[in-house]
């Protein structure tokens, strides 16, 4: 009996030794692609890279560059009129923003919505779209290649994923509003879901300053 007790405590010790010596502790694992939180940790990393600069695409009336709004302080965002939750989050917070601001405040402020998704959204949706947000936001829209440059030089990403949603695909794509000073230069980016109340501080942070 001694000799099986023995035999037995040997056996627990290097089953308690093999454990510690395979067993690995689960670590977190990173968000799939075509997440939001995969969206957040894009947002988090490239806030710090854009460098911005002028572009012209396709408005309601006709072609539209950053130029033609120096004097004002223009809010940029990327996106696309079937995102089916971050653009409505995004332009909701920015309406409820611009809502609280001064009319004065509102006329030096221009809200741009830049569409990566030029093959279901034409100017004419983009107008109905912004529209229903706020009559100021302002959506623009061009080729893809032209999207793809002007948005890499504001730090932002897009990529076409394929599902069998109605639609037959949905855009993955950085969610920033990205702030650009009366004289044209990229100076901040906020994170999606950023407040109301934060937005308003920030942009009359920056009409204070011009």
């Amino acid at each position: 009996m001694k000799q099986f007790l023995v035999a037995l405590n040997v056996l627990l010790v290097l089953a308690i030794l093999g454990l510690a010596f395979f067993w690995k502790p689960v670590q977190d694992e990173m968000p799939m692609p075509g997440t939001q939180a995969a969206r957040m940790v894009a947002d988090v990393h490239l806030a710090a890279l854009p460098v911005g600069g002028d572009f012209t695409l396709a408005g309601p009336r006709g072609a539209v560059s950053l130029h033609d709004f120096a004097g004002k302080l223009v809010l940029l965002q990327f996106g696309y009129t079937y995102c089916p939750d971050i653009c409505p989050t995004s332009l909701t917070l920015l309406a409820q923003a611009l809502g609280s601001l001064t009319p004065a405040e509102q006329a030096r402020v221009q809200p741009i919505f830049v569409s990566v998704d030029p093959e279901r959204d034409t100017v004419a949706r983009l107008v109905e779209y912004t529209e229903f947000f706020h009559p100021n936001i302002l959506g623009l829209t061009g080729p893809a290649v032209q999207l793809a440059e002007i948005a890499g030089r504001y730090g932002a990403v897009f990529a076409r994923l394929e599902n069998a949603s109605a639609g037959g695909y949905v855009i993955d794509h950085t969610a920033l509003t990205y702030f650009v000073t009366p004289d044209g230069r990229l100076v901040a980016s906020l994170p999606h879901a950023t407040p109301a109340e934060q937005l308003v501080a920030e942009i009359r942070k920056y009409l204070s300053s011009n």
